[in-house]
């Protein structure tokens, strides 16, 4: 999910952090002006997990981009092919409950959603993102990866990177074990100064 609000995040000349976190509630740190990202680690439900396998072993075409109206979007229309799997109410319950979260923390009426099953990594590379927040939930799989502002050196984004890879450019400025993942379950939220990839 993507927001547009109706207030302009800057960049800090300082480091920020992440909040990691067991409460949804904690999602409201992103005001704080040295964070910008939060984790929140959830314990999905049975039937969530359950839908999910069954999703992934359905081997199901699964990709919804969606600029929706919070308030009037069916959210029980949202993956047809897969309703008649275990779990489906939950999991469509779940994603409602996560985009009404995100629009009433940023006071929004209308979000994006986009809703897929990757085979790889959609974002291969550490990047900056172009949206002033983003919430992203892994049902499974591996998780979003990210990395501290402390050990990012942000000349190497991009064209910086002389087509090398991250962990070759000097992106990275300390070993590997500093990248961050996100395990399945968790939420992020991030604000657009933070490097990712998912």
């Amino acid at each position: 999910m993507s927001a547009l609000p109706k207030f302009k995040f800057e960049p800090e000349n300082t480091f920020s952090t992440a909040c990691v976190s067991y409460q949804l509630t904690d999602l409201t740190e992103i005001y704080q002006p040295n964070v910008n990202v939060c984790v929140v680690n959830r314990t999905f439900d049975q039937e969530i997990n359950h839908f999910v396998k069954a999703l992934f072993a359905a081997q199901l075409h699964v990709s919804v981009v969606e600029s929706l109206n919070v308030e009037t979007f069916d959210f029980a229309k949202l993956l047809p092919q897969a309703k008649q799997l275990r779990g489906y109410a939950e999991f469509h319950q779940d994603i409602e409950h996560l985009v009404t979260v995100f629009a009433e923390l940023f006071e929004l009426q209308t979000v994006g959603l986009r809703l897929q099953l990757l085979k790889n990594a959609m974002c291969p590379k550490f990047h900056v993102d172009h949206v002033p927040c983003r919430l992203v939930c892994t049902y499974g799989g591996l998780g979003t990866e990210w990395l501290n502002d402390c050990y990012v050196d942000r000349r190497k984004l991009g064209t910086g990177s002389n087509g090398l890879s991250d962990d070759k450019s000097g992106l990275i400025c300390a070993d590997l074990d500093v990248i961050n993942t996100m395990p399945a379950g968790a939420d992020w939220l991030a604000q657009r100064f933070k490097l990712a990839r998912q």
